[in-house]
């Protein structure tokens, strides 16, 4: 890790190679455990070339291009970058990025999570990348732009704002990942919405992945791969979902027994239902009918 001074003469040599316009926000307590929290955003216009360079930052970085172009290096990588590519790192590994001659000009924000490894593991899962092109600029601009005008105002709910606006980006940054770039090689989004649809009218029945694989003509290992990749989910988590869903409106809408509607839901042993609806719940079918059927 850089010690503070080098840290320190890093700052100074690059505030004379860039104007930028940035706000750094201390958020509070319940932000820091509970919510996506800010904890820097801003503008900059490279005045001439310059590198910053980090590791070992608690922190989760996005930045777009918006003119110019330049470089980054993360993990060994380096990638060059021109308008409206988007860069989203994990800050704890070592990374740094310059402009070129052509300088640059960047919107970014730095931002946490109590949970945010696993939703950055999420992305990489469904094929996010450290850099890509958008065609959304727009969107991430205007998001960028909002969210620097409410760590400005003295809003009493602006950390709620804040993490309204970074759930917004990551969403963004989710539905980056499911471009024809990212999906599997072949993989045919038709292909996907005919075998979801086919799991939504027959979630009751019992399904197999050989039963799939003969139905759609589609090799068994790979429908796994495309499937998790495209809906964030394995098939049977899927199943495991519906059927839960579905006892869930049952528990509470109905006087139907706890085993009737497990069969109703296509499976057909209590123990099992029980055990597979307390794991996804938290309570037992029995427990979760008794708390919201007063």
């Amino acid at each position: 890790m850089a010690d503070n001074k080098n840290e320190d003469r890093l700052f100074l040599n690059n505030s004379s190679a860039v104007d930028s316009n940035r706000i750094i926000y201390t958020s509070s307590d319940f932000a820091k455990n509970t919510l996506f929290y800010l904890q820097e955003t801003g503008s900059l216009n490279a005045k001439r070339q310059h590198i910053s360079s980090r590791e070992n930052l608690q922190s989760y970085l996005f930045f777009i291009v918006e003119k110019g172009s330049g470089t980054l290096k993360y993990c060994g990588e380096a990638y060059e970058l021109k308008q409206n590519d988007c860069v989203f790192i994990d800050c704890s590994k070592p990374y740094s990025h310059c402009t070129s001659d052509d300088l640059w000009k960047l919107r970014w924000v730095h931002f946490n999570a109590h949970n945010m490894d696993a939703v950055y593991e999420k992305y990489t899962a469904r094929g996010g990348k450290p850099c890509f092109c958008t065609h959304n600029d727009s969107q991430y601009t205007a998001l960028l732009s909002h969210l620097f005008e409410i760590a400005s105002s003295t809003s009493y709910v602006r950390d709620m704002k804040i993490h309204e606006k970074l759930s917004g980006l990551l969403v963004l940054l989710m539905e980056e990942t499911q471009t024809p770039d990212t999906n599997p090689a072949g993989a045919k989004s038709t292909e996907l919405e005919a075998i979801k649809e086919y799991l939504d009218e027959n979630f009751t029945e019992k399904i197999t992945l050989d039963d799939l694989s003969a139905r759609f003509y589609i090799n068994k290992f790979y429908l796994l791969e495309i499937f998790k990749k495209q809906y964030g989910m394995g098939i049977n988590e899927y199943l495991i979902h519906r059927r839960i869903t579905k006892a869930k409106r049952l528990l509470r809408f109905t006087d139907k027994t706890v085993e009737a509607i497990a069969f109703e839901c296509g499976i057909n042993s209590l123990h099992y239902f029980s055990r597979v609806f307390k794991k996804v719940e938290g309570l037992s079918p029995s427990e979760y009918r008794k708390s919201w059927v007063r």
